[in-house]
């Protein structure tokens, strides 16, 4: 247990100063609203035009499954890397963990999270 109070100490310590600097931020800075200031940005050009709405939820959805999805290439590519020490247990562990992936590609090409229409 005592290998893990390490851990909690810089999650702690993390998480105190982040608040702090997010207090101090909000305490100390300057506060001069203008129309300038509140007016909708786009890119350094003026907006075109107002939004017609709130976009759809299937953008998010679509953006939170390209970014599971992209994660699991970081998990894959150590795994790649170090395969041949590994030996058939690193194999096995690798298709559970594509398994697990997989049934949840297939719910959402199911459910359809992935039509963009």
């Amino acid at each position: 247990m005592n290998e893990y109070v390490g851990i909690a100490v810089s999650f702690a310590l993390a998480g105190a100063i982040a608040g702090a600097m997010v207090w101090l931020a909000s305490t100390l800075g300057k506060k001069n609203p203008t129309s300038v200031k509140l007016a909708p940005f786009e890119c350094g050009e003026d907006p075109i035009s107002l939004p017609m709405g709130r976009m759809a939820i299937k953008f998010y959805l679509v953006a939170i499954l390209f970014i599971l999805f992209d994660v699991e290439l970081v998990f894959l590519y150590p795994w790649a890397v170090v395969y041949r020490t590994l030996g058939v247990l690193g194999l096995v562990e690798m298709g559970v963990f594509l398994g697990i992936l997989m049934v949840g590609f297939v719910y959402a090409w199911d459910n359809g999270a992935l039509e963009w229409t």
